[in-house]
C-alpha cells in the first residue's frame, strides 16, 4: 500500500464552515475552531501542505465565559520599550475590540510556525448574525 502525499493531489476541496457563537465557552468554541482550522482528521492531512477550510463565526462577541473571567483575565500588549506594557482584562478588551478576544484564543492553540498566519487568514469573524459569504455556500457545523 502506497502513501498518498498530499502534494501530488490535484485539486483540494477547501469547504466554508459557519459556527454560531452565542452563549458559548470561549474555550470549548476555541478549540473546536482550531481543529477545523487546522484539520487534522482530514485523510490527506500534511502539516507542510495547506488544505485548511475556511470557518466563518456569528456573534463573535457574544461568548460566555466562566468563573470571573471577565475582571480577572489579563491580556498584555507590549512595545518592546521599557516600561511600556499595557494590560487589560478581558471586559475592557470586549469593549474596545470585540471579536479580539475570539480570534486570540484561537490563535494560541495553533501551531507556533509560520503557516499560524495563513490558518488565521481562513478565519472570518462576524459581530452579528448574519454573513456576506452566501455566495461559498457554508456548512453548519455542530458544536
Amino acid at each position: 500500500m502506497k502513501t498518498i502525499n498530499p502534494k501530488q493531489l490535484e485539486t483540494i476541496e477547501r469547504k466554508w464552515f459557519i459556527v454560531d457563537a452565542k452563549w458559548q465557552t470561549l474555550g470549548r468554541i476555541a478549540t473546536k475552531i482550531a481543529m477545523v482550522l487546522r484539520w487534522k482528521e482530514k485523510v490527506n492531512f500534511a502539516s507542510y501542505v495547506d488544505n485548511w477550510d475556511y470557518v466563518i463565526v456569528l456573534n463573535a462577541d457574544k461568548f460566555n465565559v466562566t468563573w470571573n473571567k471577565l475582571s480577572d483575565k489579563m491580556y498584555y500588549t507590549h512595545s518592546w520599550y521599557l516600561g511600556w506594557v499595557k494590560e487589560a482584562n478581558l471586559s475592557q478588551l470586549l469593549v474596545k475590540k470585540p471579536t479580539k478576544a475570539l480570534e486570540l484564543a484561537v490563535s494560541w492553540m495553533l501551531p507556533k510556525n509560520k503557516q499560524r498566519a495563513n490558518m488565521l487568514a481562513r478565519l472570518k469573524l462576524v459581530t452579528w448574525s448574519e454573513h456576506n459569504f452566501s455566495a461559498q455556500k457554508p456548512q453548519e457545523l455542530k458544536l
